[in-house]
């Protein structure tokens, strides 16, 4: 490991319980604190999630100011539970709806930042089992006490579970197999972080709204990436949140959802200048899978979308002039 890494390790890296409530709250000051949930189907976790935020962190103790969770068109009850918890729904198709409809989890956190008012915003998956507040308050902690403190992940155990019997280390399949390994090849001052596609990460708004925000899987990995060239690496902290349990997909559900960090990881080698491409990769993934003729072929784009920085966005630019003068 790099002595840089190793450093960054030990200065950067805490764990949840090492911020306590009290801490926060004397640390807020006037700074707005929004959690958005992007969620799609989600209908079974989605409610005890805010409800745990609300209770805790609203209810009981005045740090956060907003629940909002993007519903990227939900065929089922997520958004009726999600607001009967307390959290205020916003589709996401009627967000800025003048520039079009793209889709994938990167699209619901880049309209998150036209709908949500926060100085600082928490992101969190809205399929977690055995959520706790805590996720939270972690991601906060780093964030509320440094001020050279722009961006904050999380990381975790990720069992991998196989019915009612969970795996222990099983989960993160595409983190071990193809994140890692591509970040430790061209971005290996970033080796330090632990879960780089985690889904549980938070930022001030004057550094997210000058990020472009990848539509797809690679939403995370791109954020990432694009913090650190902004930023630098000091501007990254991690902290350890302790176990991570969602649902997990199909393996070739994942060979799609790799296809896609393949492509982001592809776009900031191009954009940040440590590549110069012959020419463009190609987007279409054949996978197959064994039927009764024999092998069938299953063709797919994982080709990921980009929207511009937010605050290039001439709406939301005048909505934050407006909101700060």
């Amino acid at each position: 490991m790099l002595p840089e890494v190793a450093s960054w390790l030990r200065r950067r890296t805490s764990a949840s319980a090492q911020w306590p409530l009290e801490t926060l709250l004397a640390a807020k000051g006037g700074t707005r604190i929004s959690v958005v949930l992007p969620a799609r189907d989600e209908e079974a976790t989605v409610g005890a999630i805010v409800t745990a935020i609300r209770e805790d962190l609203v209810d009981r103790a005045p740090l956060v100011d907003e629940i909002v969770v993007i519903d990227s068109r939900s065929t089922d009850r997520t958004a009726e539970v999600a607001a009967a918890a307390g959290a205020d729904v916003v589709a996401q198709d009627s967000v800025l709806p003048g520039h079009g409809r793209m889709s994938g989890k990167g699209e619901a956190l880049w309209k998150s930042l036209a709908v949500t008012t926060g100085d600082v915003l928490v992101f969190v998956d809205a399929d977690l089992r055995g959520f706790t507040s805590s996720y939270v308050t972690g991601l906060l902690g780093p964030l509320l006490t440094d001020p050279a403190v722009g961006y904050v992940k999380g990381c975790y155990d990720r069992p991998l579970l196989t019915g009612d019997r969970p795996v222990e280390g099983g989960g993160g399949r595409v983190t071990e197999l193809v994140a890692r390994p591509l970040i430790n090849l061209h971005w290996p001052l970033l080796a330090g972080v632990m879960q780089p596609l985690g889904g549980e990460y938070a930022g001030r708004r004057e550094l997210l709204e000058r990020l472009p925000f990848v539509t797809g899987y690679g939403v995370e990995l791109g954020l990432l990436l694009d913090v650190y060239q902004q930023a630098g690496l000091d501007a990254i902290a991690q902290v350890d949140l302790g176990r991570r349990v969602h649902s997990h997909q199909s393996t070739e559900a994942l060979g799609a959802m790799s296809g896609q960090i393949l492509l982001t990881a592809w776009s900031r080698l191009q954009r940040h200048g440590r590549m110069m491409p012959l020419e463009a990769p190609a987007t279409a993934l054949a996978q197959f899978r064994r039927g009764a003729g024999g092998h069938d072929v299953r063709v797919s784009d994982v080709g990921v979308g980009e929207r511009p920085p937010m605050i290039e966005v001439p709406e939301y630019a005048e909505g934050r002039r407006s909101l700060l003068s």
